[in-house]
């Protein structure tokens, strides 16, 4: 089997919480919805089908959230580019959460907020197909 590799965005639905996640410490989420960028160059499949499991040992940050907000939608592509970096800081703006799901690079947040659904799909669509990217959505 050949695995489908790239970089995705989940766009979460929050209700609003504060919540310990992990070693960032206590955070709290407004109400709305916030966009996750990552990647899968293992395997692009696995690691959507793991974020969207409700069972799951904490391992990143976005474990935490998971744990309380819906994805609502995702969207990625299969673009051999490692985009994760560059789509996300097109996603950054002022409630982005800093430190959150970028410990591994030198961005300052993977994780953005935007008041509506539209908001954050419009805003994952400019950021993926104005890097070039084909954007294709996950089957919930």
């Amino acid at each position: 089997m050949i695995h489908m590799k790239g970089t995705y965005c989940l766009i979460i639905r929050s209700d609003g919480s504060e919540m310990d996640v992990g070693r960032l410490g206590r955070r709290v989420f407004q109400k709305g919805f916030y966009v996750y960028v990552g990647s899968g160059f293992g395997s692009l499949e696995g690691r959507i089908r793991r974020h969207l499991k409700k069972e799951k040992r904490l391992r990143w940050h976005i474990d935490y959230l998971l744990r309380e907000a819906v994805v609502e939608r995702v969207l990625y592509t299969t673009d051999e580019r490692r985009l994760e970096c560059t789509i996300s800081e097109k996603l950054q703006g002022p409630s982005s959460v800093t430190g959150f799901g970028c410990s591994d690079c030198r961005c300052s947040s993977h994780l953005h907020y935007f008041e509506s659904l539209d908001d954050a799909t419009g805003a994952v669509l400019e950021a993926m197909e104005g890097s070039g990217a084909r954007v294709s959505e996950w089957n919930l």
